[in-house]
């Protein structure tokens, strides 16, 4: 960027730890020396007014000891400068200078001297104000349409105009429904202050409106500034831009035309007299200061845009013409004309940075030099393009960039789990209503190999199970350096969770020659918990309401060795069959049949099967993984429990009902609510008294109301979120069933997880069942489809909460129907392909008993009886 900086013409640095800000800047022949030369006026936070006449020797100089005409402390701080002809009798420019309490008037004089630096400049009081309330900003110009004067304006921060005309005070007026203060311009053209509110809209107010608009009594001069009453006053025209303004600008280049510009924070706004947008640029960037001034084409403005990254943008109407570097962040721009240069860019930073700079680039000094002409030896370039080639090949090779293992990267974070509950429970603040509710103590190690900044660990685990800590932070680790911290982990909502899996992830910052401050990096891992966190060891009972049995191609395995933890080594090899009491009360059994290869898991709740049918085949698989067999697998030939699951649909589905009710119940309590209020304070500004008419009645059985919805609604909230829960719990289960009964890959397996698991949290904008409508929508019409007709046919675009699930239950029936006929899951469209994959037989059912072999529902369920897999029927032990 060195050949677009901006070329350094004139700079100074001001004072010692001095602020300045917006309107600190004013550029103009405050002297009245009649050359045409601009003076640079500026004044400071401290109270130090200062005027330049930049003339350097040569471009890039630093500022002279003459340069500086004039520096005087005003004891006060300077909020803004202004030069216009705001003295009675004359037309010379003077010297309007605003303070907090205060608007001073100068006259600013020089006197020529006998020798080289002795012209002596000095400023007169021409006339102060002392204002009854804060200034924030001014303006000025020939208010009224007056001739050869200006009039000031002052805005204070209780929203109050104040107007002067010269050295008398006009007239004060209150700004309607007024927050906080915005800048403040005026229009000549169309005599009317133009503002932008707290609301973020652009108004404008007519000065003959402000002059009519008389206040509530006549007062003094100082008693009508104090006065906080006025006559509504009624806005022109209002134009909401949906953002606050940095800054106003009215200009006039051509005498026909008028355009009003408002810098917003992210775009930049040209307006005409009357509100309507002329056009408008969306900004890619933060600004901080602008100024338009005149184009050379006809019917264009040029803008000058400073933004916080110390670039200079240069626009005419919306295009981009010119970018600039500055040395810093300028809070203030203007042009001015110094000696025979015109168009001087003179810019000033909050730290006190005056620099007077010009567009352009340095012309280009350098000449190639002459090559000596040689002969080409061709072979020895062959020579070299190979080797050249050989060394690309080498560098662009994948093998190699990524880490080949955990112990390369350059942070790891591991997660060891105790393999035993805490003695003393670190659970708080948990719903479960059990004597003690058991928590596991977790240890999270950080392991560093390079310097790490700014490191922080988030342990995130799924809702109702909660830590005791999820958020740490570290100090910058230092080379083969370590962290360790451990948290505990337990069951705090009223329900059961549907994973025992937590997260750990770090963020953290490697910092490198180019960016010092840090490449923002994260690295993560995954912890399982305990089955023992969430329920108890218990009686098996002999009943229940649902029945999964579960078949292996391996003789059943001892329930001592495969859930140590729950059975009591007392009983030895004998026991086949096993207790689990969950913390929320429910109770699941699990039996190991003695002549077959069959497990049975069993409850009266179809949610609690899931969390231990899940324990049983993984620990299955654990040990005999450890025995070395390589052939262990589990199926399902069962019924998977299609009305039980939608049962489950049903109840979250009539909650999200129940809570959509609730909010327009709210909505229109609150609505009652605000109506009464309204009519109650009506009554109670009455200056004469009126009856009530029990409204204070109606507003105590209103907000009871409010209070009883509200209630119902919190209610309601838990309930969905234990519902929910159950839901996710069941999906978990009926996703295990169908990849055990159709032996899906782990490929098929994680589509199934992503269709109906769309969501890790549930919401009234978007919930569950639309969400997996539209999924398991979308597999019936690709690669479960008949026909190309299916897959012609167009998804809805957009998901909403439907009317009932019906269509939901009719499309996960009809996804396990196709299942049954030999339908296979994957992410293509070629159902002609799917089809021909088939393998005839390949679906035919595996009979739990002989009673089950010949069952079959009429109806359009006789299809999958004939699989035995999609039934109402329980499966038999």
């Amino acid at each position: 960027m060195s050949l677009f900086k901006a070329r350094d013409w004139w700079s100074t640095v001001l004072g010692e730890k001095e602020e300045f800000d917006q309107g600190c800047l004013c550029v103009a022949d405050v002297d009245n020396s009649g050359s045409g030369q601009d003076k640079v006026i500026v004044g400071s936070y401290m109270g130090y007014l200062r005027i330049f006449n930049p003339h350097p020797v040569k471009p890039g100089d630093e500022a002279q000891a003459e340069d500086l005409l004039l520096e005087v402390q005003l004891r006060e701080p300077i909020l803004q400068v202004e030069v216009g002809r705001f003295v009675s009798g004359t037309e010379g420019l003077h010297l309007a200078v605003l303070h907090c309490r205060k608007l001073c008037v100068y006259a600013v004089s020089g006197t020529l001297g006998n020798v080289e630096h002795g012209n002596q400049y000095q400023i007169k009081l021409m006339y102060e104000h002392n204002l009854q309330r804060t200034a924030c900003n001014m303006t000025y110009g020939p208010f009224g349409g007056v001739k050869g004067r200006d009039l000031i304006c002052i805005q204070s921060m209780d929203g109050m105009l104040m107007l002067f005309e010269q050295e008398s005070f006009a007239f004060g007026r209150f700004l309607p429904g007024f927050l906080l203060p915005g800048p403040l311009a005026y229009s000549s053209r169309t005599d009317s202050f133009i503002t932008v509110s707290s609301c973020q809209q652009v108004e404008s107010y007519k000065y003959q409106v402000l002059a009519f608009a008389t206040d509530a009594d006549e007062r003094q001069e100082t008693e009508q500034q104090k006065l906080s009453s006025g006559k509504k006053l009624v806005v022109d025209w209002v134009l909401n831009i949906g953002e606050q303004a940095l800054d106003i600008c009215v200009v006039s280049f051509n005498h026909g035309v008028s355009s009003v510009f408002v810098l917003g924070e992210r775009n930049f706004f040209c307006l005409k007299d009357n509100g309507q947008i002329r056009f408008m640029k969306k900004l890619d960037y933060s600004p901080s200061c602008f100024i338009p001034y005149c184009s050379v084409q006809e019917g264009t403005i040029n803008t000058l845009i400073g933004n916080h990254s110390k670039m200079l943008n240069v626009y005419q109407d919306v295009t981009l013409k010119w970018a600039t570097q500055l040395p810093h962040i300028p809070v203030s721009v203007k042009v001015a004309n110094f000696q025979d240069l015109k168009g001087v860019i003179v810019t000033l930073s909050d730290d006190g940075h005056l620099q007077c700079s010009y567009l352009g680039t340095d012309p280009s000094l350098f000449q190639a030099p002459k090559v000596d002409s040689r002969e080409i030896n061709y072979e020895e370039m062959n020579a070299e393009m190979k080797e050249l080639q050989k060394i690309i090949r080498e560098a662009t090779k994948t093998q190699g960039i990524l880490p080949e293992s955990e112990k390369q990267r350059d942070l790891t974070v591991t997660a060891e789990v105790s393999p035993d509950l805490d003695e003393e429970s670190q659970a708080t603040d948990s719903e479960i209503k059990a004597e003690t509710v058991p928590s596991v103590t977790v240890k999270v190690t950080i392991q560093s190999r390079v310097a790490v900044q700014k490191p922080s660990l988030t342990v995130c685990v799924q809702a109702p199970l909660a830590v005791t800590c999820d958020q740490f932070s570290f100090e910058d680790l230092e080379p083969d350096s370590s962290e360790t911290v451990v948290l505990s982990v337990f069951l705090k909502g009223n329900c059961s969770p549907s994973e025992l899996e937590g997260n750990c992830m770090v963020s953290y910052n490697i910092p490198t020659e180019l960016n010092p401050e840090g490449i923002p990096r994260v690295a993560q891992c995954t912890f399982s918990l305990p089955l023992r966190l969430v329920c108890l060891p218990a009686q098996p009972s002999k009943a229940a309401a649902h029945k999964v049995t579960i078949d292996t191609n391996k003789p059943p395995v001892t329930f001592l060795t495969v859930f140590p933890d729950f059975v009591d080594a007392s009983e030895g090899d004998q026991a086949n069959a096993l207790g689990f009491q969950f913390l929320t009360g429910s109770k699941t059994t699990l039996l190991a049949s003695k002549t077959s290869q069959r497990y049975r898991i069993q409850s009266d709740q179809l949610e609690d099967l899931w969390l231990i049918a899940k324990e049983l085949t993984h620990r299955l698989q654990e040990h005999f993984r450890k025995q070395n067999c390589k052939d262990f697998a589990c199926t399902f030939s069962g019924s998977i429990p299609l009305q039980e699951y939608f049962e489950l649909i049903d109840r979250h589905f009539e909650l999200r009902l129940n809570a959509e009710r609730f909010q327009e119940l709210l909505s229109e309590r609150a609505v009652q609510f605000r109506a009464i209020e309204r009519r109650l304070l009506t009554r109670f500004k009455d200056k004469t008294p009126a009856p009530l008419q029990h409204l204070d009645t109606l507003l105590e059985g209103t907000f009871r109301e409010v209070i009883a919805l509200a209630d119902a609604a919190e209610e309601n909230q838990a309930n969905l979120f234990q519902a929910f829960a159950k839901l996710k719990s069941a999906t978990h289960l009926v996703i295990m069933l169908i990849s055990l009964w159709q032996k899906l890959s782990t490929d098929q397996v994680a589509i199934l997880e992503a269709t109906f698991l769309p969501l890790a949290e549930d919401t009234q904008e978007l919930g569950w069942e639309e969400a997996v409508d539209a999924a398991v929508s979308y597999l019936l019409r690709t690669c479960l489809s008949k026909s190309s007709k299916e897959q012609a046919l167009t998804l809805s675009s957009q998901l909403c909460m439907p009317k009932d699930t019906s269509r939901l239950k009719k499309n996960i029936t009809l996804f396990c129907d196709r299942l049954a006929k030999g339908g296979r899951l994957s992410l293509g469209t070629d159902s002609a392909t799917q089809q021909a994959a088939v393998v005839p037989g390949g679906c035919a059912p595996i009979p739990e008993c002989d009673l089950e072999e010949r069952a079959v529902i009429p109806g359009s369920t006789a299809a999958f009886a004939r699989h035995g897999h999609i039934t109402k029927q329980k499966s038999k032990p």
